[in-house]
């Protein structure tokens, strides 16, 4: 979860990103924000140069602006990296980019998923779950896939603190307080 910080430099990128007429498009905008968190993430010397108050934010602009370059970003993420870095807030990026991408989804509308299965699910199995999931809530969907063997078959998909699950094991679990509620009574 990224803190109060992170989230309002994630909300007021949302805002430049959605106004009408931006020259960005929102998912381009996530993919990369998310590619300079990833570029940020993957080497701890620029990590390091980008944290050190003895550096001034000119050459780290430099710096950051000339690899960002090579990665085709827009001025408008180019200048909000810049604005984090003014800001000595390079440090948070990867929790800012968890953020846009939250508030980003919650803006266009989409709902997220965390959908556990026994085996890898393929395309057309993971198109049916997202649009029966769609159906059910009425919402646009945005789903996270894992892989949980346990299961046996089937899936459990969790919205928010909603479970639905159908998976193997819930059924068999469902199947067996039926038959101690009807021993039972």
């Amino acid at each position: 979860m990224a803190s109060a910080v992170a989230n309002r430099y994630a909300r007021a990128l949302v805002d430049i990103v959605t106004v009408p007429g931006s020259p960005i498009r929102p998912e381009d905008a996530v993919a990369q924000v998310r590619a300079v968190a990833a570029l940020l993430a993957s080497s701890a010397e620029l990590r390091t140069a980008l944290l050190t108050p003895a550096i001034p934010n000119s050459r780290k602009r430099a710096v950051i602006g000339r690899l960002i370059e090579q990665m085709s970003v827009s001025e408008i993420v180019r200048n909000f990296v810049y604005v984090i870095i003014n800001h000595r807030r390079i440090g948070i990026m990867g929790e800012i980019s968890q953020g846009f991408e939250l508030l980003m989804d919650e803006r266009l509308g989409f709902v997220r998923a965390e959908v556990r299965s026994a085996s890898a699910l393929d395309a057309r199995r993971s198109a049916s779950l997202e649009a029966e999931l769609s159906r059910l809530t009425g919402k646009r969907m945005r789903l996270h896939f894992l892989v949980e063997p346990a299961l046996l078959g089937g899936a459990v998909a969790r919205i928010g603190s909603t479970v639905y699950d159908g998976s193997i094991r819930g059924q068999l679990q469902q199947l067996r307080r039926q038959l101690t509620e009807q021993t039972a009574g």
